[in-house]
């Protein structure tokens, strides 16, 4: 054998290697994991409203600063009288549109927060895997504002609905020429820590679900 056929046997032998390589990673990837690049970090809007009609007299929200549930932000004054504004639930505010002196009334959006320290993970998963979906089970969660660092979480809910049910515009067939697409399930996945990162709700993650 000349050195240029061991060479091609060679090259052959390490193509197979490589496609043997691939194929066994895939199979592990499929039949012991269920992954998708369609989850979002989520946590519970808190809406901060004037309580009443008047001026508002004062405000001392800021932005990114973190407030107690009851701590006193403003106040409004209607009349002879003073109403103040106090934060519902634990949180931290994101944004905010209160104007010093401004008139409100009732309902009256001020500000928007979130609780910051308890976010999750809301994805959807193809109708395909839900069989082999099960709450409890153990998720590899990546953010993408954060490459390479792997947050560990858990399964927390499985929806009971597609997520098209819930669309404004759900999707209608208007002819014989009927497309069926896969549809997801809504899955909320909960995070047992942070690691340090900043997460903010409607950063873009993948998860990996161990099945």
């Amino acid at each position: 054998m000349n050195a240029r056929a061991l060479l091609v046997n060679i090259l052959v032998i390490i193509i197979i290697l490589a496609l043997g390589g691939a194929a066994i990673y895939y199979y592990n990837q499929t039949a012991n994991y269920i992954r998708t690049n369609n989850a979002q970090v989520a946590g519970q809007p808190v809406t901060i409203m004037a309580p009443a009609a008047g001026r508002l007299a004062s405000w001392n929200g800021q932005v990114g600063k973190s407030y107690n549930a009851g701590d006193t932000i403003g106040s409004i004054q209607t009349g002879a009288t003073t109403e103040t504004i106090t934060v519902p639930i634990s949180s931290t505010i994101v944004q905010q549109s209160a104007v010093p002196r401004s008139f409100v009334v009732p309902g009256t959006i001020l500000a928007r927060a979130y609780n910051l320290n308890d976010l999750w993970i809301n994805a959807n998963i193809n109708e395909t895997d839900i069989n082999d979906l099960e709450v409890g089970q153990t998720v590899d969660v990546y953010i993408d504002a954060f490459p390479g660092t792997t947050l560990t979480g858990t399964v927390h809910q499985i929806g009971l609905a597609t997520a098209s049910t819930f669309s404004l515009f759900p999707s209608t067939n208007t002819n014989a020429n009927y497309t069926k697409v896969t549809q997801v399930i809504p899955v909320t996945i909960t995070i047992e820590g942070y690691k340090g990162l900043g997460i903010v709700p409607g950063m873009n993650a993948t998860v990996r679900i161990h099945i």
